[in-house]
C-alpha cells in the first residue's frame, strides 16, 4: 500500500460517501427562509477541513486536535476517524490509531483501504506492546569456539511479473538465474530482497492504467526457483510487497514457509536460522509502517536490541533512499523520492549497530551504494539490481548488480568480505560481470561518501575496513 503520508494527500480530498453534505435546494420566492445550518455539522466540516490541511502539512500535533474536535462534534463521520487514524500514525501512536480505523469498520465495513490500515496498526501497536516487556532470558549453550558463517547477499529480485501481461520469462524463473546461481548456492545462508509477493490472486488499486503500471506480482510457483538457488532468507519489507494487498502478503507468507525459506518484513518479524552452531537473526525495514519501519528510530533500535538478546548474530537489511540513476550516492539527512520520507540511512544504519547488528545490507535505489565500516561492521548502504525481469531500467549503474559475500566470527566480528560483480543482460538476465564494473561504481562512491570511514575495496572486490590490508582472493 502506499505510505501513510501519500495516503493522507489522495484521500483526503475525496470526501467519505458515508456522510455527504448536500447543497440544499433553492427556497421559492414566496417560501418561509430555510432554516439556520446545524452549528455543529457546520463545525465538523470547518475542523475536518482544517485537519485536513494539517495534515498535509504534516503537523500531526494540529491535525490529531482539529480531527478530534470533528469526531467529538460529529461521532458518526467515517472521514473524520479515518484522517484521525493516520494523524496517529504520523506519531506513531498505533493503538490510538488502530482505535479510531476500528470504528470505521463498524461504520463503513467496506471503506477503501480499511484492511491495510488495520492489519499495519494492529502489527505495529502489538510489537510497541512487546517492546515494552524486557525480553525474556534464553538458556543456550554457547556456540562453538570456531564458529563462522559464510553469507552471501544481493539486491532486488523479480523473477517476472503477471500484471501488465506479457513480463513473464519465456524460458521460466528458472532460465532467469541459470547464469549467476552457482554465486547463490556458494554460501552458508543466503539473502536476498523479494521486490514484490509470490501470489496467485489478489487485486491492486495502484495502477490508473495497465502500460504504466508498476505493480508487481510473480506466480507462487516462482518460489521454488529460489529454493533451487540455494536461497535461504529473505527480505519481504519493500514498497512492491503490497502491490495486492493483504491477501497476497499472506500467500507470499505462506509459499515461503511451505520451501522452507526464512523470511522478514511485516512489523515485528524476525526470521531466525541455525547455522555452524550459530543462532542468527534477520530483521528486514522499509520506510512504511506496512513493515518493520525504518523511518522509526527508537522501536526500530529496540526490535534490534531484542534480536540480540535471543540471536548470536544479528543482520539487519532495510529497503530505503531514492531511486534511479541519479540516487547513487548517500546523502547526509534524510531522502525525500516522489514525495515520499526515504529515511535518513546513516542514521538508521549507526543506530541499528549501536543496538547490536553485525551486519547491515541496504537495497531499495536500483543502484549500488557505498560500503561503510562503523564500529568495525559492514554497511553496505545498497547492493543495486540483482535479477530484475521485464519491468525496470537497466541502463547505466541500474544494470550492474552484485553478491556481496561477508564471514562473520561467533561474536560478530568481520573476518572477510568481497564483492562478486554481475550485470544483467536483455530483459534482465544477471550474469558474472568480467568488466568489474559495480566494483569500480562502489570504490569510487565509497571515497566519495565515506572518505573516512569507507570499506577499502581492492581491485578484485576483496573488502576490509580502512587501514587493514585487504587480503587478496584467491
Amino acid at each position: 500500500m502506499p505510505s501513510p503520508v501519500l495516503l493522507l494527500l489522495m484521500l483526503a480530498a475525496v470526501p467519505d460517501p458515508v456522510s455527504p453534505r448536500e447543497a440544499p435546494a433553492p427556497a421559492a420566492a414566496d417560501s418561509q427562509p430555510a432554516p439556520p445550518a446545524d452549528p455543529a455539522a457546520t463545525g465538523a466540516d470547518a475542523q475536518f477541513a482544517k485537519g485536513v490541511e494539517a495534515l498535509k502539512a504534516q503537523d500531526a500535533e494540529a491535525a490529531i486536535a482539529a480531527l478530534s474536535a470533528c469526531v467529538e462534534a460529529a461521532p458518526t463521520r467515517v472521514d473524520c476517524r479515518w484522517e484521525l487514524g493516520w494523524a496517529y500514525s504520523l506519531r506513531h501512536q498505533w493503538a490510538e490509531a488502530l482505535a479510531q480505523w476500528k470504528e470505521v469498520q463498524k461504520l463503513k465495513p467496506d471503506h477503501p483501504d480499511l484492511e491495510n490500515a488495520l492489519s499495519q496498526a494492529s502489527a505495529q501497536a502489538a510489537l510497541q506492546e512487546k517492546l515494552a516487556k524486557p525480553p525474556e532470558p534464553e538458556k543456550r549453550p554457547a556456540p562453538p569456539a570456531e564458529a563462522r558463517v559464510r553469507i552471501r547477499a544481493t539486491g532486488d529480485v523479480m523473477l517476472g511479473t503477471t500484471v501488465p501481461e506479457g513480463h513473464l520469462p519465456p524460458e521460466g524463473p528458472d532460465g532467469v538465474i541459470t547464469g549467476v546461481r552457482s554465486l547463490l548456492e556458494d554460501a552458508d545462508l543466503t539473502f536476498v530482497n523479494l521486490e514484490g509477493p509470490l501470489c496467485d490472486g489478489g487485486t491492486t488499486n495502484k495502477c490508473r492504467s495497465p502500460k504504466g503500471c508498476y505493480a508487481f506480482r510473480s506466480p507462487t510457483a516462482y518460489g521454488q526457483a529460489l529454493k533451487d538457488a540455494g536461497v535461504d532468507v529473505v527480505s519481504t519489507a519493500n514498497n512492491h510487497s503490497g502491490d495486492f494487498g493483504e491477501e497476497c502478503r499472506r500467500e507470499t507468507e505462506g509459499t515461503l514457509d511451505r520451501l522452507g525459506i526464512a523470511w522478514s518484513g511485516p512489523p515485528g518479524s524476525v526470521a531466525t536460522l541455525e547455522r555452524n552452531g550459530l543462532r542468527i537473526g534477520l530483521v528486514a525495514f522499509h520506510t512504511s509502517a506496512s513493515c518493520n519501519h525504518l523511518n522509526n528510530l527508537p522501536v526500530a533500535k529496540e526490535l534490534v536490541r531484542a534480536v540480540a538478546a535471543t540471536h548470536d548474530l544479528v543482520i539487519v537489511s532495510f529497503h530505503g533512499g531514492a531511486e534511479g540513476a541519479k540516487a547513487v550516492h548517500v546523502p547526509p539527512g534524510k531522502e525525500k523520492f516522489m514525495g515520499e520520507d526515504r529515511g535518513d540511512l546513516r542514521a538508521f544504519t549507526h543506530a541499528v549497530v549501536d543496538a547490536g547488528a553485525h551486519l547491515v545490507l541496504g537495497h531499495g535505489p536500483h543502484v549500488a551504494r557505498a560500503m561503510e565500516f562503523y564500529k568495525g561492521r559492514l554497511i553496505a548502504y545498497s547492493m543495486g539490481n540483482f535479477a530484475t525481469y521485464g519491468r525496470f531500467t537497466l541502463t547505466g549503474a541500474q544494470g550492474l548488480g552484485m553478491v556481496l559475500e561477508v564471514e562473520l566470527d561467533r561474536a560478530g566480528r568481520f573476518l572477510s568480505g568481497r564483492i562478486l560483480p554481475t550485470r544483467q543482460q536483455g530483459e534482465g538476465l544477471p550474469v558474472p560481470d568480467p568488466k568489474n564494473g559495480v566494483i569500480s561504481l562502489v570504490r569510487k562512491l565509497t571515497s566519495q561518501d565515506f572518505p573516512q570511514t569507507g570499506a577499502q575495496i581492492s581491485e578484485d572486490g576483496t573488502l576490509a575496513p580502512r587501514g587493514k590490508a585487504a587480503v587478496t582472493s584467491q
